[in-house]
């Protein structure tokens, strides 16, 4: 029977705490969502498209969800008044989605929220820790993509 290497095992395991620590994270972005009336969800889809007007499609490439899942949220958010559509110059179909007025103070209360919340954190566990944190997540998502170009290469 097969079995990990020392770095396998080490893999596997910082895989299942990234994936505790993405779980944490999610309740965390509800928690500071939840008094301004959003969920996480609507949180990020207002904050993807409170710089610029954006189609559903570029919103769910930027924040890694379905372009299906980021439509259906934007619907939810029009209804309340929080996003308007736009036409699009550049597609027939694919309408912009803008944060109105009233989505932008709903999402600077969160982002106010946020950033208390991310000081405290951050000043607990210290620059180092983040930086090295953050070092090491950015080359495993690297090869992480080199691995998944490999694999569509031997397809």
């Amino acid at each position: 029977m097969a079995s990990h290497s020392m770095d396998g095992a080490l893999l596997t395991q910082l895989i299942v705490e990234l994936t505790r620590a993405r779980a944490q994270l999610d309740d965390v972005a509800q928690v500071l969502a939840d008094p301004s009336g959003l969920t996480a969800a609507r949180w990020h889809v207002l904050s993807a498209v409170s710089g610029a007007p954006a189609p559903a499609a570029q919103v769910a490439r930027a924040i890694g969800l379905t372009r299906q899942a980021v439509q259906q949220t934007a619907d939810a958010l029009e209804a309340e008044g929080l996003i308007q559509y736009r036409a699009n110059p550049n597609h027939k179909r694919a309408k912009l989605i803008e944060a109105t007025a009233i989505g932008r103070q709903r999402l600077a209360a969160v982002e106010a929220r946020q950033i208390a919340w991310a000081n405290r954190l951050g000043k607990r566990l210290g620059r180092a820790t983040l930086q090295s944190m953050s070092n090491g997540v950015r080359a495993l998502m690297a090869e992480l993509s080199r691995d998944s170009a490999r694999r569509a290469d031997k397809r």
